[in-house]
């Protein structure tokens, strides 16, 4: 599984807000996500994201 930076996630469960999308700021041992409803950043570990990811879009011009 290849997630960059930039690149949003859609995940199997939603985020409190009510999104299911979150936008990645780093990637590495952990990543660094942004919900793409309320802004909210937060770290978590990549192999547990790995887990709940439905599907990855990758940004444009790559």
């Amino acid at each position: 599984m290849t997630v960059s930076t930039g690149d949003i996630l859609t995940m199997k469960k939603k985020h409190p807000c009510g999104a299911n999308t979150m936008l990645v700021l780093r990637t590495g041992q952990d990543f660094r996500l942004r919900c793409t409803g309320c802004g909210h950043e937060f770290m978590v570990s990549g192999l547990k994201i790995e887990k709940h990811i439905k599907k990855i879009t990758h940004q444009e011009g790559e």
